[in-house]
C-alpha cells in the first residue's frame, strides 16, 4: 500500500462532516448565484425598459407632429415649433424604399446638448424602416458616453411605388447614470451572495456538527468498551494461560488446574457481564439495577477474594445500608483494591492497605470506603487528571481508577484522592482514596 495513513472511523465520520459541510455550502452557493444572476438580468432589463418607454413616449410625439405638404414633402414646422429636438438629440430622417441610398437627415435639432455619432443614427433609422418596428440599442455619443438610442419608424401616406420615402425618428438618452446604478446592484448581490454562501458554509458545519455528534459518542462509547475489556480481561487472561502452562508441564494435580481454570472462567464472565452492563447505563439503555446493599459486607468479600498472598489488607468497618447497584460497587471496590496492591508499596516490599466504611456527613446520610496504603504517594500535579483514562501518572493505564470514578457518579457520589499525610489518623504515607456514597441511593 501507498504511504497514506488509514483513517480511523472517527477520522472518517470527521471528514464526512467537512464533505457535508461543503455540500451544504455549494448547494446554496448554487442557488444564490443563479438567484443573483436572474436578479441581474432583470434590473438590467429594466433599466432600459424605463429609458425605452421615456423615449418612445418622445418619438410618438415627435411622429404625431409631422406633416406632408401638397407635393408629399416631410414638413417638420409644427415639430420645431412644438418640441425642443435639441435636448435630448431627436432626430427624422428620411429612407428610400428602394433602398438606393442610405438614410438622410430631415431635421437635427440645433446645439444637440447629447450627440449621437451620425453613423449610429443612420443606421438604427433604417434598421427600424426595414423591420417596420420601434428599435432600441446601445451606443455612444460623440464624446464617449454611454447613450441609448431608440428608433420608432413612420410611413409616407402614398405607400405605393418604389420612388416614395419613409422615415423614422431618432432619439437618445444617457446611459451612464442608469448604467452606474446597475453595477452598484450587480456589486451587491454578489458580496451579499459571497456573505450568504459563508453563513450557509458555517451554518452547515454546525448542522453537521450536531449530525454526526451521536456517531462521534457511539465510536467514543465503543472504544471506551474495548479498552476497559481490555483492561479488565488482562490478568484473568494472563493467570488462565499461566495454569494452562502449569498443567503441561505436569507441576500440579490436573483436577486442582482444571478447579482453577472453571474459576477463573466464572470470574472472567462475570467482568465481562459488568463490562456490557455498563456499556449499556453509558448509552442510556439500561438503568442502574439500585437496591438495599451492606457495604460493609461487600468490601469484606472483595477483600477476601482478593490475590492478597504477601501483602498486609486491614479491614475497619461500621454497618453501612446503601442503596446502590451491587456489581457495579463491588467493581469499583475491587479496582481501588487491585490498584492499592500494584502501586501502593516501593518495588520488592509488601504492601500495606488499609480499608475503613464508615457513615459519615450531615445526618449520616453518606457512606464512605476509605483505601490507604502505605506507598510512595501520589505523583505531583496528578490530583486533577487521575481518574482519566490513560493519565494514572504511574505508568499503568489508569482505566481501573477511571472505572471506578464513574460507578460513583452514576450513584450520585464522588471518587477523591489525596496523599495519605492528609487527614490521616494512622500517620502513614503513601495515597488515599475516598469513595462516597448516598444512603439512599441518590
Amino acid at each position: 500500500m501507498s504511504g497514506r495513513r488509514a483513517l480511523t472511523p472517527t477520522g472518517r465520520v470527521r471528514r464526512l462532516r467537512l464533505r457535508i459541510t461543503a455540500l451544504f455550502a455549494l448547494t446554496s452557493a448554487a442557488g444564490l448565484v443563479t438567484m443573483a444572476v436572474l436578479a441581474v438580468r432583470s434590473d438590467d432589463a429594466r433599466w432600459r425598459d424605463q429609458l425605452d418607454q421615456g423615449m418612445n413616449l418622445d418619438t410618438t410625439q415627435a411622429i404625431g407632429l409631422l406633416r406632408y405638404d401638397e407635393d408629399d414633402r416631410l414638413d417638420t414646422t409644427d415639430l420645431v415649433g412644438t418640441m425642443d429636438t435639441g435636448c435630448p438629440q431627436l432626430t427624422v430622417l428620411s429612407v428610400p424604399r428602394d433602398r438606393s441610398s442610405g438614410a438622410v437627415v430631415d431635421h437635427s435639432g440645433p446645439r444637440p446638448c447629447l450627440e449621437a455619432r451620425p453613423a449610429d443614427v443612420r443606421g438604427l433609422a433604417e434598421t427600424a424602416v426595414r423591420r417596420e418596428e420601434a428599435v432600441a440599442v446601445d451606443g455612444r455619443s460623440v464624446d464617449g458616453r454611454r447613450v441609448r438610442l431608440f428608433a420608432e419608424p413612420f410611413f409616407a401616406p402614398d405607400a405605393e411605388g418604389p420612388e416614395g420615402r419613409d422615415g423614422a425618428v431618432v432619439t437618445l438618452y444617457e446611459a451612464t447614470e442608469a448604467l452606474s446604478d446597475h453595477r452598484r446592484t450587480t456589486w451587491l448581490l454578489t458580496a451579499g451572495c459571497a456573505v450568504l454562501v459563508v453563513l450557509s458554509a458555517a451554518v452547515g458545519h454546525v448542522l453537521s456538527g450536531r449530525a454526526i455528534r451521536p456517531a462521534l459518542t457511539a465510536l467514543g462509547q465503543q472504544e471506551a468498551f474495548l479498552a476497559d475489556a481490555a483492561h479488565d480481561l488482562r490478568t484473568p487472561v494472563a493467570s488462565l494461560r499461566m495454569l494452562a502452562e502449569t498443567a503441561l508441564r505436569g507441576d500440579t494435580d490436573r483436577t486442582e488446574v482444571l478447579r482453577r481454570t472453571m474459576r477463573l472462567a466464572d470470574g472472567m464472565g462475570g467482568l465481562v457481564d459488568g463490562l456490557l452492563t455498563r456499556a449499556r447505563l453509558m448509552t442510556g439503555v439500561q438503568t442502574l439495577a439500585r437496591e438495599p446493599l451492606r457495604l460493609d459486607q461487600l468490601v469484606e468479600a472483595v477483600v477476601e477474594d482478593a490475590p492478597t498472598e504477601g501483602h498486609r489488607v486491614t479491614v475497619r468497618t461500621e454497618e453501612a445500608v446503601v442503596v446502590a447497584d451491587a456489581d457495579l460497587v463491588r467493581r469499583a471496590v475491587a479496582n481501588l483494591l487491585g490498584n492499592a496492591l500494584t502501586h501502593g508499596h516501593a518495588p520488592g516490599e509488601a504492601a500495606d492497605v488499609r480499608f475503613e466504611v464508615a457513615l459519615a456527613g450531615r445526618e449520616r446520610r453518606e457512606a464512605t470506603v476509605t483505601v490507604e496504603d502505605a506507598g510512595p504517594g501520589l505523583p505531583p500535579g496528578v490530583a486533577d487528571t487521575l481518574f482519566e483514562r490513560f493519565r494514572s501518572g504511574s505508568g499503568s493505564t489508569g482505566l481501573g481508577l477511571s472505572i471506578a470514578s464513574w460507578v460513583a457518579h452514576a450513584h450520585g457520589g464522588s471518587l477523591t484522592a489525596m496523599s495519605g499525610e492528609r487527614g490521616s489518623s494512622s500517620g502513614g504515607g503513601g495515597a488515599r482514596f475516598v469513595l462516597r456514597l448516598p444512603v439512599d441511593g441518590g
